[in-house]
This record gives C-alpha cells, structure tokens and sequence, in this order.
C-alpha cells in the first residue's frame, strides 16, 4: 500500500502525538506501507518554524533528514501533472499546501492520511 501523509500525521507520527490515529499509526508504521512526504509538507513546516508558530526538538535540517531516513519516507516530488490539477480544482480548501496534498493524492492516486474531513469533498481516499 502506499500512503501520503498531511503535515500534521507527518509530525503527530514522528513525534509520538497520542492526537495521531490508531488507524493511521498502524498504516504508518506497517513495514509493508510505502509512506510518501510531499515537500509541501516540509515547506509548510519550515514556515511554521520561521514565523514562531511552531519549534521542533532538533534544529530544522537534521530533524527532517534524520526522521525521513529512519523512517524509510519517500518524498513525493512535485510534478507540473499535480500542479496542473489545481487550475481546475474546486474551492473546497483554501488552504494552498493542503490543496497541493489533495492534488497529489488525485493524481498518484493515493490514500492521504488526515484528519481533515474537508478533504472528503474532493472524492480522495482519506485515511484516519
């Protein structure tokens, strides 16, 4: 199975958050799962972190590098055919990281894992 991960279960799952779902913490962690990370997910972290809405345990850089290594993610690069899906995606979700999430998820077709209802109007497999 492949999965893409939201922001959020990125960090709730590498960060041992008990907000995490049990359903998308055996997904996660299931050996047999091959688990994608978009880099809108680290851009959006990188800007939470610059802004001061948000601090890691361990300097930016090395934690990214550490916690996708050990944890066999894969990035997800973005490609024109995700991007091009958003020139026709509907306004369901303004939010423009998760809009790309969504794109990639239609266009791999692949499960998203997050706790974002609001993703289920776009017809994706949502994993929670």
């Amino acid at each position: 199975m492949r999965v893409l991960l939201d922001t959020h279960a990125f960090l709730w799952f590498l960060l041992a958050d008990p907000k995490l779902s049990t359903p998308a913490q055996e997904i996660i962690s299931d050996a047999q799962t091959r688990v994608s990370v978009s880099p809108a997910t680290y851009w959006e972290i990188a800007i939470k972190i610059s802004l001061g809405k948000y601090a890691l345990p361990e300097p930016y850089a090395l934690f990214m590098e550490q916690q996708l290594a050990i944890n066999n993610f894969r990035i997800l690069p973005i490609l024109p055919g995700h991007t091009a899906i958003l020139t026709s995606l509907p306004f369901h979700h303004r939010d423009p990281f998760d809009r790309l999430l969504i794109a990639q998820s239609i266009a791999e077709q692949v499960p998203l894992v997050s706790c974002d209802s609001a993703f289920d109007a776009y017809g994706i497999s949502r994993i929670w």
